[in-house]
């Protein structure tokens, strides 16, 4: 029996973000095309060789991407909404970017409407971006999918195509990646009347049809047709979806073969869906469902060839080698088997080789993308050739699962201790909203419609530069502070001058909303290189939570303090909340979630008390992952949300009446979790709204939500500047889903990463848009 190697896809980034600077050099005018385009195939070719380099026999193509994915399948069979002005033919870069970030052409003017209003039209130098959501459970996001009744597809980007000519060219090899025709429907969304979105299929299949033929016309012997929805809870009809289509798809090329790659989860009830398709092979996740394989390897056809995916390809420990092979040595004994990571490694960092001053005992426990290539490498030599064949590699992992066990660094029992007291004071505060809300209105004296923002400002060439030079210790502190306070100072004074109600300091001694706090809590250890993709060209370097998290002293205090001496109008303290710390770090695996979340949730709690006692008077603990944490299982979902709400309620319930306490979430579908939310008991709520329309404040509208709301009415993830009139539309359209009494005005989330020309004129026409509905 042989085993293989392979890999499910792989970072787009490059090692040094080079993706990133070609795709913001050419979206600022200054590079072409042609240049952003070589960039990409530059990085390709890197890939795909360093993929080989490191044992791996199977190579994804069309793994890559300029900007999401599933954006490339919309591209791919023309689902293109009518908004963007595509005509049909091939999609070209200008409109893909134009669903990523929105459009808007200097001049242009803003008509009245929104993307999914067929009342109303864009002027077409002006369009709003796409839909954005969370992919599944990590904090990777993708472009939403639109689609209306009775849409048909069409051939519309060859990419998928062109990449695998592109790899074999250059001599390798590779097994091109789609995602599957029913995924990519039941992950997108319905426009306009009605109707089942799986009633697009058959016209949706006849365009697979077509980049499968091509494909095997141009040598491919195996195609990679990734169905992650299988790991959720489906119904009868997704079921025969699936059966739908992949007896469509075998019997129209029937030779190719078909992977069917599932992943962040186990099949559980979908089990027999997956096995009964007429496919070649299966890949399934061990590390999230490692107690599936006995059902997959018992209910399998014998020559259903199956990919195991043993290796995490979310999280950046080193792998148990030794667990790992006596898990699978069985099933290597009596079959053909692939071993892989869990999932795409997308979703990790490059190369840990690149950490050259990480702890080195920390390091000793990790694995970033290629390692985790080598480790699957080496599982496969030791079930090929025997463990003797690898006896020095090993050694040496099972020395690093020991000394991780062992180590004092990662267990402070003080710590424990306090994490697992029970009594219920530290999660009530002292009154219920209503008298809270009466408290605050007095305390805080308040417009209707008062104005805020989400917390950053601009993180400009300068601040970033400042930062630099600090950590190169070519600014000293004393002058490093001396300009964050200039930079926090002028924040402030512009934010009075253009009317906003409840100001914030701006964050800008900030790299990061979480790693600021990881660096100044206990367990915590951080990267220089280990960028991950959020979206488009915004990564992000995760924490690593390695051991018992607290707080060794006050984090924001000082920057809150000199922010409110610069003004008689409230300032925010601005926090992060445990459940988002948790979501957006690598956590360790070695006990409980929920633990380590509360012990995060002490923490913030000394903060929030700390800033309380210096006169904060409204403190925002921001949950934007909470909805994120969400199990994919239903019958999962309470017990997450009871550890995740209790460890927010422990964060906020130790303060007064009078102090206002905020969060904000990010791109959610709330309807589903709307009790979880209100049982969080915070005062005041901002959510992203502007790209669904106001959709998102239905749940609260149903829900009747009590406290009040910030539905976020301008779209910071596009460069366009929104207008007064269409701010003003979207708050009459929350003033019909929300009583007025409850509304707040705000962004949908940090400015961080816009810059201020896009921000000053798009704040002040927000405060124009509240004084309009004042009035």
């Amino acid at each position: 029996m042989t085993v293989r190697v392979a890999t499910l896809g792989f970072p787009r980034i490059g090692g040094h973000r080079e993706l990133k600077k070609a795709l913001e050099s050419f979206w600022a005018g200054n590079s072409s095309e042609a240049e952003l385009l070589q960039t990409a195939a530059t990085l390709r070719k890197e890939n795909w060789t360093r993929q080989k380099e490191q044992g791996a026999d199977i190579i994804p193509s069309n793994d890559f991407s300029l900007y999401d994915h599933v954006l490339d399948t919309s591209a791919l069979v023309g689902a293109v909404p009518e908004i963007y002005g595509h005509k049909g033919g091939k999609v070209d870069l200008t409109t893909y970017f134009a669903i990523a970030r929105g459009r808007q052409v200097a001049g242009g003017k803003v008509a009245e409407g929104h993307a999914d209003c067929s009342c109303h039209h864009h002027d077409a130098t002006d369009v709003p971006a796409a839909e954005m959501t969370k992919w599944f459970d990590t904090n990777y996001h993708y472009l939403v999918p639109e689609f209306k009744a009775g849409q048909s597809f069409s051939l519309s980007s060859t990419k998928i195509i062109d990449e695998y000519k592109e790899a074999k060219a250059q001599g390798i090899e590779t097994r091109p990646v789609l995602l599957g025709p029913v995924s990519f429907l039941l992950l997108g969304k319905a426009h306009g009347k009605a109707f089942n979105k799986l009633d697009l299929l058959p016209s949706l299949l006849s365009v697979y049809t077509e980049v499968l033929r091509e494909l095997r016309q141009a040598g491919a012997e195996w195609v990679q047709i990734d169905e992650p929805t299988l790991v959720l809870d489906l119904d009868d009809a997704a079921r025969k979806a699936f059966a739908l289509a992949y007896q469509s798809l075998t019997s129209a090329v029937p030779d190719i073969k078909l992977l069917l790659t599932t992943y962040f989860g186990g099949l559980g009830d979908n089990l027999d869906t997956a096995l009964s398709l007429p496919v070649h092979g299966l890949h399934v996740d061990l590390v999230r469902a490692p107690h599936q394989l006995e059902d997959v390897v018992a209910k399998a056809r014998p020559d259903l060839l199956l990919s195991l995916g043993v290796i995490d390809g979310r999280n950046i420990w080193k792998a148990d080698l030794s667990k790992i092979l006596k898990h699978i040595a069985p099933i290597a004994a009596k079959r053909d088997i692939i071993v892989a990571p869990s999932c795409s490694l997308l979703h990790t960092p490059i190369d840990l080789e690149r950490e050259t001053q990480l702890d080195a005992e920390v390091k000793n426990w990790l694995a970033f993308a290629v390692q985790k290539i080598a480790e699957l490498a080496t599982i496969a030599k030791a079930l090929n050739e025997g463990h003797d064949s690898v006896k020095a590699i090993l050694a040496a992992s099972d020395a690093a699962a020991e000394s991780r066990r062992t180590s004092t660094r990662i267990h402070n029992q003080d710590v424990k201790k306090r994490a697992a007291q029970k009594d219920a004071k530290l999660t009530q505060r002292q009154s219920a909203f209503p008298v809270r809300q009466k408290a605050q209105e007095e305390a805080l004296k308040l417009p209707l419609f008062p104005t805020t923002t989400i917390g950053s400002f601009p993180q400009t060439k300068e601040v970033r530069q400042a930062r630099a030079r600090h950590a190169k210790k070519e600014l000293s502190t004393q002058d490093y502070v001396a300009f964050l306070q200039k930079e926090t100072e002028s924040a402030i004074k512009w934010q009075e001058e253009v009317g906003l109600d409840v100001l914030v300091h701006g964050e800008f001694e900030r790299n990061d909303m979480v790693q600021y706090f990881g660096e100044k809590l206990s367990g915590f250890v951080f990267t220089k290189h280990a960028w991950v993709q959020s979206y488009g060209s915004r990564y992000v370097r995760p924490p690593i939570i390695f051991g018992d998290v607290s707080r060794p002293a006050a984090m924001t205090l000082d920057w809150w303090q000199y922010a409110q001496s610069c003004s008689k109008k409230p300032v925010k303290g601005m926090l992060t909340g445990p459940v988002t710390i948790l979501n957006w770090s690598f956590v360790r695996d070695d006990q409980p979630r929920s633990e380590t979340c509360r012990q995060i949730a002490f923490a913030i709690r000394d903060e929030v008390q700390d800033l309380e006692k210096a006169g904060c008077p409204v403190i925002q603990i921001d949950e934007a992952a909470l909805r994120e944490g969400l199990p994919l299982r239903r019958k999962d979902w309470q017990h997450y949300l009871d550890w995740a709400v209790e460890s927010f309620r422990v964060t906020a319930s130790g303060v007064q009446d009078k102090t206002q306490i905020h969060t904000h979430m990010c791109y959610s579908e709330f309807n589903d979790i709307i009790q979880a939310i209100a049982d969080m008991d915070a005062d005041v709520i901002s959510i992203e709204t502007a790209r669904s329309k106001m959709e998102l404040l239905e749940a609260f509208t149903d829900h009747k939500y009590p406290a009040e709301i910030g539905p976020g009415v301008y779209d910071i993830h596009s460069p366009r500047v929104p207008s007064v009139e269409e701010m003003v539309e979207l708050l009459r359209a929350a003033e019909t889903k929300v009583p007025r009494r409850q509304l707040w005005v705000n962004p949908d989330c940090g400015l961080k990463t816009r810059n201020w020309k896009e921000v000053r004129p798009a704040v002040i026409n927000m405060v124009k848009a509240a004084q309009v509905l004042r009035g």
